[in-house]
């Protein structure tokens, strides 16, 4: 018989690519984390991780078990669930920025979701602004979304600086006015950086509009000119320009606001599981 833990130290090293930070995230230490590796491995016969320097990934037989050790374990938190006396009932709106997203959201959303299966979780994935727009219209119950420094709404998560980013910094800065990759507006990051390039007398030029973070890395990684984007959130195959060479951007905050009138069980649930997944990803 497989053991859940060993399962759930597994799904966690799969999620963060690294055994230091699923060790983090479980609340275990890092040995107790490769003790169930190895004692999984040993039970299948089977090699389920492939290390590198720079990141722990899946072998074939661990892309194999992997959906079913998410089954098992969701199984797992709907008995739970069933018989607890106080299992959290309901539906809940997220909205959430489309930069944090594709970064962190999967490995701090996958646990609240497995272990409240009578939760119904809404997720709307849209620009910080757009995503205020509809709390304020009644449409999302809990934002997880990025505000400048001086804006009191909401619960701070963490602060984070913004960076100029490019694939070829030294070819894009030498191409006459700034070539910038940008989100459309209400864009918190946009507004940053028209404002920093305005006030030092960049000359500039917008090449590339989207609403997706995809369509706009895609638009750097292909040279088109410079994207803006919180440091640890940067895509691969961009390099950050060089202290200097461009003006110094205003850090963001990420931060998680609540709608008035939505159920605050729930919300708060929610709130404190993401604080502590995030806070805890940060820190290690």
């Amino acid at each position: 018989m497989l053991d859940l833990s060993q399962l759930r130290s597994f799904v966690a090293v799969e999620q963060m690519g690294s055994f230091t930070l699923a060790a983090e995230r479980l609340g275990l230490g890092q040995s107790t984390v490769s003790q169930h590796i190895q004692r999984l491995e040993t039970t299948l016969g089977r090699r389920l991780l492939a290390r590198d320097t720079h990141k722990v990934m899946l072998t074939g037989d661990g892309e194999s078990l992997l959906s079913h050790a998410r089954a098992m374990l969701s199984i797992e938190g709907q008995v739970q669930s069933l018989f607890k006396s106080n299992s959290l009932r309901g539906s809940l709106r997220l909205g959430v920025s489309e930069d944090f997203v594709t970064s962190q959201l999967p490995a701090v959303l996958e646990d609240f979701v497995r272990s409240h299966p009578s939760v119904d979780l809404e997720l709307t994935v849209a620009l910080s602004g757009v995503l205020y727009e509809m709390q304020d219209n009644g449409e999302i119950d809990l934002v997880l979304a990025k505000r400048r420094l001086g804006d009191a709404r909401g619960k701070l998560v963490y602060r984070e600086p913004l960076v100029w980013l490019a694939r070829d910094p030294e070819r894009v800065l030498a191409s006459g006015p700034l070539p910038l990759i940008a989100f459309p507006p209400p864009s918190v990051t946009r507004v940053i950086a028209l404002e920093a390039l305005g006030r030092n007398g960049v000359p500039w030029r917008i090449v590339c509009t989207c609403g997706s973070l995809s369509g706009l890395t895609a638009a750097a990684r292909a040279g088109m000119g410079v994207l803006v984007q919180p440091r640890s959130m940067a895509p691969s195959g961009l390099k950050e320009v060089a202290a200097g060479k461009l003006p110094v951007l205003e850090d963001v905050e990420f931060v998680l606001v609540p709608r008035k009138g939505a159920d605050q069980a729930l919300v708060s649930a929610l709130s404190e599981d993401i604080l502590q997944k995030v806070r805890g990803l940060r820190s290690a």
